[in-house]
């Protein structure tokens, strides 16, 4: 015996409905109303009911929007993060995984070597960010000179930094992998000067900070920088072997050197 078909909507109802954007409404009343019907539901249950199908399903495109304008290069979770393999400790994990420091509005700098964890927890802080209602951008640090380039050729620089501060957290991750032009150094600390105690930036790089004058040419432009970026800052360092290198000599079935 089949079940009985919900009947369709009068098309009025359905025309207001779709007029005022309920989607989840318009899907799911037919059969709520055949249900209310046969279960004899008061009617503040299937209001109720039609109106958290409706802010559930707006709060889940919400969060897609989000996380697709957020530019993450691959999908990462905290839930992932293996903890016990990372030389973070719980409970600066468990603040940062809070996302406190990013109400605060405070900075996050992640500073190691490569394979140590940093991308993976700069995504995976991002899109817990992105699910909590933040806004949030992720670049690697030549994607955003790149872009900041750009912006100065066309004399939109100053609208592509105040675009970028609209987000909550501006990630930037690594930082130091290709060294930086005068231009460029000057760029990115324009940009940072401008979010300063007004947005959260997280940043990753495999360089001590008392070495960035090796990818960035003018020691006062990196003295300036990190001035403005290690204020409020929340600074972890990690170490150890390397992640992919581990998995890969797992894989085939070498001894991993733990020295």
């Amino acid at each position: 015996m089949t079940a009985s078909k919900p009947p369709a909507l009068d098309a009025d109802l359905e025309a207001g409905l779709k007029r005022l954007k309920l989607a989840a409404m318009r899907r799911l009343a037919p059969e709520l109303l055949l249900t209310a019907r046969t279960q004899r539901w008061r009617p503040e249950e299937l209001l109720r009911t039609l109106v958290e199908a409706e802010v559930a399903a707006r709060d889940a495109s919400n969060i897609a929007n989000r996380r697709k304008a957020a530019g993450f290069p691959v999908a990462k979770t905290l839930d992932e993060f293996d903890l016990s393999a990372s030389s973070i400790p719980k409970a600066t994990f468990d603040y940062l995984a809070s996302l406190e420091w990013i109400r605060a509005p405070e900075n996050l700098a992640l500073v190691g070597p490569a394979g140590t964890g940093k991308s993976h927890l700069l995504v995976a802080l991002g899109t817990a960010a992105v699910e909590a209602g933040h806004r949030v951008r992720y670049f690697t640090a030549a994607e955003l000179v790149e872009a900041l380039y750009r912006g100065l050729a066309d004399n939109s620089v100053g609208r592509l930094i105040g675009q970028t501060l609209r987000h909550d957290l501006i990630i930037i991750d690594e930082i130091g992998f290709a060294p930086l032009d005068d231009t460029a150094a000057q760029l990115l600390f324009r940009l940072v000067a401008a979010a300063y105690e007004r947005r959260s930036l997280a940043i990753s790089s495999h360089w001590p900070f008392d070495q960035w004058g090796r990818f960035m040419p003018e020691h006062t432009t990196a003295v300036s920088l990190l001035d403005r970026l290690l204020h409020h800052a929340h600074v972890v360092v990690t170490s150890g072997d390397s992640y992919r290198m581990r998995e890969a000599r797992t894989a085939k079935g070498a001894p991993i050197n733990t020295s």
